[in-house]
């Protein structure tokens, strides 16, 4: 158990202003004298203003103009990280280009404004494990602009435990080093937007704080408007100093995997996740095993989005699910591939690790197995290479052969066998 706090003494008064304790937030005590809160605020204030009389004001320079790269060069970088995705890639890569060209357009003042350049956030739908946030990470450190990532699930409506909106910019500002401007022109990654989805359209009497509450708390912050943020982040609170952020020229790319929208997809468009009814000649034949890419704004409104929210998110793209191929070269090809992210722990100590090519195989097989995506192969990498690595260190050798047989053995004793379903 914690410490009691204190009573507040009533006798205890500042020497400054005549105020005691009770009054104050706090009260700083020295040698027969004390001093609230209040007057070391305006004691300080008084000491810079004369300490920097004189003193020539330092003008803060302009923000430079992006060095912003064109939609085919920046998708040429997301493909040395990135396996596949490529219309997901293609809307990010637009949507990015066309944001930060408006910035840099509305940053020549001599320019007239005849045509105002709405923001071009952007909804990305897609099955967990398939790299929404990845992408989004990596298009933010090609660009080299303050970047965050935020959980909507963590948000409720103002007033309510939990976070407030406000708390998205916070961290944004927080890895922009404390530079308004900075964050001002920065991306933002809201996950699981799918979370705060409306429960049902029928009329409860209870709020939903967490759902609808959230998206309607999002509308200003998304569409643009000037938010008082609390500079160490948390909560509001009536004495804190705050620092103003304009939103109008952050870019927000909202992502979700919209679990069972494929069902809202496939109604909409007559037909059945695992079969069509008869559909006429005339009709475009459909690809059933990946129904999102016919995603409209009009699935993600019957899943539960507010309209107002989706009219603020103009950007509506899908990302494919991963078959094998595409597993298998995630876990190879990329610059940061997993095989080449253990080659590299083995080589620091001193070994070559070698895998032979069934193993890809045999990796890939099971991370479609339980439909885990690319973080599947991971875990499953995990758990094959933790005996291994766990004597690495201790026994080092000029060679580690990663074989099936060594593979098969590891993962057949792995916790992943108890998921299997029967």
């Amino acid at each position: 158990m914690g410490k009691k706090q204190q009573p507040k003494n009533p006798d205890l008064i500042c020497n400054f202003c005549g105020k005691n304790q009770t009054q104050a937030h706090f009260m700083i005590s020295g040698f027969e004298a004390n001093i609230c809160d209040n007057c070391t605020e305006r004691a300080y204030e008084i000491v810079s203003k004369e300490l920097n009389k004189g003193k020539t004001e330092v003008s803060i320079p302009k923000l430079s103009k992006l060095r912003l790269l064109k939609p085919v060069e920046m998708k040429k970088h997301l493909d040395s990280y990135v396996i596949g995705q490529d219309e997901a890639k293609k809307a990010l890569c637009v949507a990015v280009y066309n944001h930060y060209k408006r910035l840099n357009h509305r940053n020549d003042k001599h320019i007239e404004e005849e045509v105002t350049i709405e923001k071009s956030n952007v909804l990305m739908v897609g099955e967990t494990g398939t790299g929404k946030t990845y992408l989004v990470k990596t298009l933010a450190k090609i660009l080299d602009v303050p970047f965050c990532i935020a959980d909507a699930t963590v948000v409720t409506e103002a007033g309510y435990v939990g976070e407030d909106v406000e708390s998205i910019l916070s961290r944004l500002l927080h890895n922009a080093n404390g530079d308004a401007k900075a964050a001002e022109r920065g991306i933002v990654y809201i996950d699981e937007i799918d979370k705060i989805a409306r429960k049902s359209d029928n009329p409860s009497i209870t709020r939903d704080v967490s759902g609808e509450g959230v998206q309607q708390a999002l509308l200003k912050l998304l569409e643009g408007t000037i938010s008082n943020v609390p500079p160490g982040g948390g909560r509001k609170h009536p004495d804190q100093k705050y620092i103003q952020i304009n939103t109008e020229n952050i870019l927000f790319i909202c992502g979700g995997a919209f679990e069972g929208i494929e069902k809202r997809i496939a109604q909409r468009m007559n037909t059945q996740p695992l079969g069509f009814r008869s559909l006429k000649k005339a009709e475009l034949q459909l690809d059933k095993e990946n129904l999102l890419q016919y995603v409209t704004a009009q699935d993600v409104k019957s899943f539960g989005l507010i309209p107002e929210l989706i009219g603020r998110l103009p950007v509506i793209t899908s990302l494919n699910p991963l078959d094998k191929d595409a597993l298998r070269k995630i876990l190879i090809e990329p610059k940061n591939a997993l095989v080449k992210q253990y080659q590299k722990l083995f080589d620091m100590e001193g070994t070559k690790l070698v895998f032979e090519e069934e193993v890809y195989d045999y990796i890939v097989e099971n991370a479609l197995e339980y439909k885990l995506g690319a973080r599947g192969l991971r875990s499953i990498c995990e758990e094959i290479m933790s005996d291994a690595m766990f004597d690495l260190p201790t026994n080092s050798q000029a060679t580690f052969v990663l074989s099936l047989e060594y593979v098969k053995d590891k993962f057949e004793k792995s916790k992943f066998r108890s998921l299997k379903v029967a």
